[in-house]
């Protein structure tokens, strides 16, 4: 027998759902949080880059293995060429603070460090394929994300919570999954000819990648995401074209031109061009670390176009490691990061919208956020 409240006799209550119900509305509200439009919209521009690295990728295993062309550094420099002519050019008409001169005053050396590391972060991954394996590739490029987060926690301050290191960890479970893929399916056939040299030079490469992903980041969330091309395609010819001269122009010297190869060429350098000017307009409205996370799934698209056109095998785990992938990206993306403050700073610290998805995010409540922020 019940007793009575304090307050008089118990007032019968609502109806209570069971345990269906609640684990339903569980799941609504999962649904409603994990994908909502600003995810969906996240999910695609990541993709898209994706199928840009895709086209790289294609590109660059037609030219290797039917015309034998090992040439990373040319490709690079005709991608860095493009990038001068269409944004460096650009800044060079500009007026004021944004003008190319003006700029090369107050920060040259500045972007000769990041041209410099984003030049060598491409070739030393590119290379890293003569001496060990892909699976060590594959594995090791994942490297460059925590380097990414910490550089992130230093540099741009942003703070993580433990739903995003349990997403990392599941899009690096991801990869596992496609590494254990390939394999079974028997695309391990290279040994490598010295593990350690090529392991090593796949550390640096993806640090370096972090590096530039960081600067870059910085540069179109705090200036322009012209300035940061701008820069890049400038010392990028520059370095790379150095570069070009000392390593590659034996191999330049060899390769025998037709339309096929020029094709090649041009389709990997117009693939190129689109990753870069596009990952800037990604990263500004998300973050470096979700971009990365995002393109974890290029190598996938590789391998699907490879069942057709190289012949590879299929395997189910493929489909998987796909599904496990996009999974940890939207769990990612769905907790934005916190954004702290330097302490000398006299902005306030921003606690209710992090960096991640904030360019989404204030598309869709600008009003909002900015009575909020005021």
């Amino acid at each position: 027998m019940e007793a009575a409240s304090p307050a008089g006799p118990r007032v019968p209550q609502p109806y209570a759902p069971g345990a269906a119900g609640a684990l339903g509305s569980l799941l609504r509200g999962l649904k409603g949080q994990l994908f909502t439009w600003n995810i969906l919209k996240t999910i695609a521009l990541g993709q898209m880059l994706s199928l840009c690295i895709c086209g790289t990728a294609i590109t660059s295993q037609f030219l290797a293995e039917k015309y034998k062309v090992n040439t990373p550094m040319l490709q690079s420099f005709i991608n860095y060429c493009l990038l001068f002519l269409f944004y460096t050019v650009t800044l060079a008409f500009q007026s004021g603070s944004d003008n190319l001169v003006s700029i090369l005053k107050r920060k040259w050396w500045k972007y000769v460090l990041l041209g410099l590391a984003d030049v060598e972060a491409n070739y030393l991954i590119v290379r890293a394929y003569q001496y060990t394996t892909l699976t060590s590739v594959q594995l090791l490029d994942c490297f460059g994300i925590p380097v990414l987060m910490a550089l992130s926690w230093f540099i741009l301050y942003a703070r993580y919570r433990a739903t995003h290191f349990i997403a990392v960890a599941v899009c690096l479970l991801g990869v596992g999954t496609m590494v254990g893929a390939d394999i079974l399916a028997g695309r391990e056939d290279n040994s490598g000819s010295n593990v350690l040299i090529g392991d090593i030079l796949v550390l640096l490469g993806a640090s370096l990648y972090a590096v530039s992903n960081v600067c870059e980041e910085y540069i179109v969330k705090k200036l322009s995401r012209q300035e940061f091309l701008g820069m890049v395609g400038l010392f990028g010819t520059v370095i790379s074209g150095i570069q070009l001269l000392i390593v590659e122009y034996k191999d330049i010297a060899g390769i025998r031109w037709d339309w096929k190869i020029a094709l090649l060429f041009v389709a990997f350098a117009l693939s190129m061009f689109c990753l870069y000017s596009f990952m800037p307009l990604v990263i500004k409205v998300t973050s470096a670390t979700s971009v990365n996370l995002g393109i974890l799934t290029a190598d996938l698209y590789s391998l699907f176009f490879g069942l057709f056109l190289f012949g590879y095998k299929f395997s189910g785990l493929y489909i998987l490691s796909f599904t496990v992938i996009m999974v940890g990206f939207v769990l990612y993306c769905s907790t934005p990061t916190r954004m702290a403050e330097p302490a000398d700073s006299d902005v306030p610290q921003v606690t209710s919208i992090g960096i991640d998805n904030l360019g989404l995010k204030l598309e869709e409540n600008l009003p909002e956020t900015h009575s909020a922020a005021l």
